[in-house]
């Protein structure tokens, strides 16, 4: 697709305010981001570690956002890149910039935790800037990795709190409250109105607590490339009871 340059800021403008900072034909939708080039400084960090070419893969993005990661993985020739937000705001943005990039992805409007409906598991799956919005935080893990990772889920959050990793018993006596004093017990700080002035930031993890949740979910954490970024691999059902949720349809085995 071909517009002029002043059509792009046009329709950029009109579509704004944008999160995602994406080059559309030289022109940036977000050029003054507070994070700087975001997420491309994320992505650079990260991007060598996947395949360069996604032949034969398909790809799920959950919280595409306005679509700068699915748009990269269309660009590493994957077979089909389906982006999910349930934002149709941003699915406005990552429906232009996908057109203007001559990216063929699907963008529906979809929530993580309906992800069922899609009947569907995927080769790669992004779940990425997602869980801290989140009311329910492990019920979203619980239920990606019982409906939708096939192979690989790279998965980003942002951490607060303690970075350090300390070895925890499997169990504790109930007066022993030690542990909980140690700044590298896993933590899950919740937040009642508002972080940076974003009302949808709810659940932040410190470095132990977001590790913990991803094993717990059923994920084997293989690589670690960014300090906010894993690379995961399916490893076993969710602890305990798993996703406990009316979700809607079954993968396709």
């Amino acid at each position: 697709m071909h517009l002029s340059t002043a059509e792009i800021r046009r329709r950029i403008e009109a579509l704004g305010p944008w999160f995602h900072n994406i080059e559309l034909q030289g022109v940036s939708t977000a050029p003054d981001h507070f994070l700087g080039n975001y997420p491309f400084v994320k992505w650079s960090k990260f991007a060598s570690e996947l395949p360069a070419g996604l032949a034969g893969k398909t790809v799920l993005d959950i919280g595409c956002n306005a679509g700068f990661y699915s748009i990269e993985m269309k660009r590493r020739g994957a077979d089909r890149v389906l982006g999910i937000d349930s934002d149709e705001g941003y699915l406005a943005q990552a429906r232009f910039a996908a057109e203007v990039a001559e990216a063929d992805v699907e963008f529906r409007e979809l929530s993580v935790y309906d992800v069922g409906a899609l009947s569907e598991r995927f080769d790669i799956v992004l779940f990425m800037g997602v869980l801290y919005h989140l009311r329910h935080p492990l019920l979203a893990l619980d239920l990606v990795r019982k409906h939708c990772v096939r192979e690989l889920m790279v998965f980003q959050s942002m951490q607060r709190g303690s970075p350090e990793l300390v070895a925890l018993q499997a169990d504790h006596a109930f007066w022993d409250t030690e542990p909980f004093e140690n700044p590298g017990f896993p933590r899950l700080h919740f937040i009642e109105d508002r972080y940076a002035g974003d009302p949808t930031n709810w659940w932040v993890p410190n470095r132990a607590c977001m590790e913990a949740m991803l094993r717990s979910s059923g994920f084997e954490i293989v690589s670690h490339p960014e300090e906010e970024v894993y690379f995961c691999r399916p490893a076993g059902p969710p602890a305990g009871e798993g996703p406990v949720y009316p979700a809607k349809g079954e993968p396709d085995d």
